[in-house]
């Protein structure tokens, strides 16, 4: 059994994927938020999930936040932390202390557009699909060795809002599949790509045929 300590800031829908995927081998050890009003909370606590708050808005400096933050998570024994919708910028100690044992999901198609506002980025750029990305967390915003990548199309008509629905409906299903990768002892880095074991050599890893 391999403990799963999952960071929100928000209502966490991705972290709800996770937990309502019932992944075998996974133990959610903790819900933590930076955020003391993140819905989320409230959510893992009705399920009977442990839940911790570290409001980063009580101490001085991100390095100072971040090792609380690594001594929280590491209370619970983690074998992996998963970021979902934890909108904190990470210092390179904190990564580095979970290489290789982080996982964060980006609403694009990275290397495209890292950081915010990414559909509105898509739709300006002309882009005819756009996705998101599962990666392991390195000290580089939004960069990191892929595991797995969603693809949807961009309609001539959408909206940042429409666009980030669709995206999100692959987010629910790709995360959820991704953790299991790694609880099942799946996924190995070799340098900065992340094999699969027994995936096949054609599988390019997209969540939907765009046709």
């Amino acid at each position: 059994m391999k403990n799963l300590v999952i960071l929100i800031s928000g209502r966490g829908s991705n972290m709800q994927a996770i937990v309502d995927a019932k992944i075998p081998g996974a133990r959610i050890a903790a819900v933590i938020s930076n955020r003391p009003d993140a819905a989320g909370l409230a959510w893992a606590a009705e399920r009977g999930i442990a839940t911790a708050v570290l409001d980063h808005k009580q101490f001085a400096d991100r390095e100072s936040f971040d090792a609380a933050l690594a001594e929280l998570i590491d209370g619970y024994q983690p074998d992996l932390v998963v970021l979902a919708g934890f909108m904190r910028i990470l210092t390179q100690g904190f990564t580095a202390h979970y290489a290789g044992r982080m996982l964060n999901i980006h609403p694009s198609l990275l290397p495209s557009f890292p950081g915010l506002h990414t559909h509105q980025q898509a739709i300006n750029a002309g882009c005819r699909i756009a996705g998101c990305t599962v990666h392991f967390v390195t000290a580089e915003l939004d960069h990191g060795p892929i595991v797995a990548q969603g693809a949807v199309p961009v309609f001539h008509n959408d909206t940042e809002a429409t666009l980030a629905a669709r995206v999100l409906e692959q987010e629910h299903r790709l995360y959820p599949q991704a953790v299991a990768q790694f609880v099942a002892g799946r996924l190995s880095l070799d340098g900065l790509r992340v094999l699969v074991a027994d995936e096949k050599p054609t599988n390019a890893r997209l969540a939907v045929p765009l046709d």
